[in-house]
């Protein structure tokens, strides 16, 4: 399922909601929880750590880690991908172009435009061995290692080397039967057009998964407090006080496309109110219970 535009003379979501817009989405809770790097990162490792949740990422330094906004648009259409169809092969087109269409981007062509940067991100993600793991006390409640892409690190070898497309780009991929089962066993849903409008901004993209996430099971107000936050999303950011304004600066921004989420900004951190989810629950999407929300819509803004 390809990422969805905002019509040009109105992006609001209200009017019509994901399923019946053909936006559903999915995102791996895992990538919900524990985020991927906004910038380029320095080392070829890296590790997220969310209370009982970490991740840890290792790439071939030849290669690099994946980080911004292209993985996170990427992980989105294969989570998709393997929720619809129910099969670990996912088509991503017979060019990198078509690809990029599919995640709702702009083709530019040039040394630096949307096929090159987004083949660089692809390969970058499919060459990363992902370790997770949710903990209960000192007892794995849950783990598991894996490649995205069967193949491991060599699969796209020939795109480092930057060959003629023609030869060097798969139509397919078949995802390994770990990061299969852990991408469809917990996908959250989202609604791709809010990916679509926020994929400037890969903190932005990370908030509002993790807040429509947040408010499928929020029962009462909960404060999240900034050193959290920073640990979860911005551990690039040397200072707490410069990921607490960039925080604020991309929570508004999602505020607009998510308004009926209630949040407000305190001197210690986030307050979360019990809000409607962005999109209903995957299970009851997923049964067919649940076909178009007529829930009413709180107009929210950022208190």
């Amino acid at each position: 399922m390809a990422l969805v535009s905002p019509s040009a003379d109105h992006w609001s979501l209200d009017s019509e909601d994901a399923l019946a817009a053909g936006a559903l989405g999915f995102m791996p809770r895992l990538f919900v929880l524990t985020t991927l790097p906004h910038s380029r990162p320095d080392s070829h490792l890296f590790e997220r750590v969310n209370g009982r949740h970490s991740l840890r990422l290792t790439a071939p330094r030849g290669v690099g880690l994946p980080y911004g906004t292209y993985p996170r648009l990427l992980l989105a259409y294969l989570t998709t991908e393997a929720v619809r169809t129910k099969s670990p092969e996912i088509q991503l087109g017979a060019t990198p172009n078509d690809l990029a269409r599919k995640l709702g981007l702009s083709t530019i062509s040039g040394p630096r435009g949307t096929a090159q940067r987004l083949e660089e991100q692809l390969c970058r993600l499919l060459s990363t061995r992902l370790d997770w793991r949710t903990s209960v006390g000192l007892a794995p409640r849950s783990s598991g290692s894996a490649f995205v892409a069967a193949g491991g690190p060599t699969w796209l070898e020939p795109l480092r080397r930057l060959l003629p497309r023609e030869a060097s780009w798969r139509s397919h991929i078949v995802l390994t039967r770990d990061f299969f089962q852990e991408i469809t066993r917990s996908a959250v849903p989202v609604d791709l057009r809010a990916i679509r409008h926020l994929q400037r901004s890969p903190l932005a993209v990370d908030l509002y998964v993790w807040l429509t996430y947040r408010m499928s099971y929020l029962k009462r107000p909960t404060l999240i407090p900034w050193q959290a936050l920073q640990v979860q999303f911005g551990s690039d950011y040397s200072r707490l006080r410069d990921f607490e304004i960039h925080a604020v600066t991309q929570l508004e921004k999602v505020i607009r496309v998510y308004p009926t989420v209630r949040v407000s900004q305190t001197d210690t951190g986030l307050r979360l109110y019990p809000s409607p989810p962005h999109v209903e629950r995957a299970a009851e999407i997923r049964s067919g219970a649940i076909r178009e929300s007529r829930r009413r819509r709180v107009p929210c803004r950022f208190l």
